[in-house]
């Protein structure tokens, strides 16, 4: 895994990310443009073992020509590491030695929280956002960092 420093030396030119959000239960997976102004909610998937995320994850690599994976990292408030931080760093490097592209965790406080009230303030219905909270806490993060990699 690499940091958003060499990330950003890696990838000089418009490609595609793949954001995603690793949920013990679903993988909430999102997708930007070339251009990495815009990160779309794209896909959730049910979480069965790692090899059968990998191999889904090669498909919609290969299927939208990504570039790069950005993981959400669940750091605690407080900045320090807990039970599924470590559980998300496994996976992320499970990935990394999996898939051919470069991989790096972005801190993802409320990710989750500010999807789920960017869908309200969308108006969007409840059980709907609970449907689709995870492509869109997958979203939240992609966007977060293709703003860093931006500026």
């Amino acid at each position: 895994m690499i940091t958003i420093e060499e990330f950003k030396l890696k990838h000089p030119n418009k490609v595609r990310f793949i954001g995603l959000d690793l949920g013990s239960k679903r993988i909430g997976v999102s997708i930007c443009d070339e251009r990495q102004s815009i990160a779309t909610p794209f896909k959730t998937i049910n979480k069965t073992n790692t090899n059968e995320l990998i191999e889904d994850l090669k498909i919609i690599i290969e299927e939208n020509n990504i570039s790069g994976i950005i993981v959400g990292n669940p750091v605690n408030m407080d900045g320090s590491m807990g039970r599924s931080a470590q559980s998300v760093n496994d996976v992320a490097l499970n990935i990394s030695r999996s898939i051919d592209l470069p991989v790096m965790l972005w801190d993802e406080r409320l990710s989750t929280v500010g999807a789920f009230n960017l869908s309200s303030l969308l108006d969007v219905n409840v059980s709907k956002r609970v449907k689709t909270i995870d492509q869109n806490a997958a979203a939240f993060i992609l966007q977060g960092a293709i703003d860093y990699l931006n500026n």
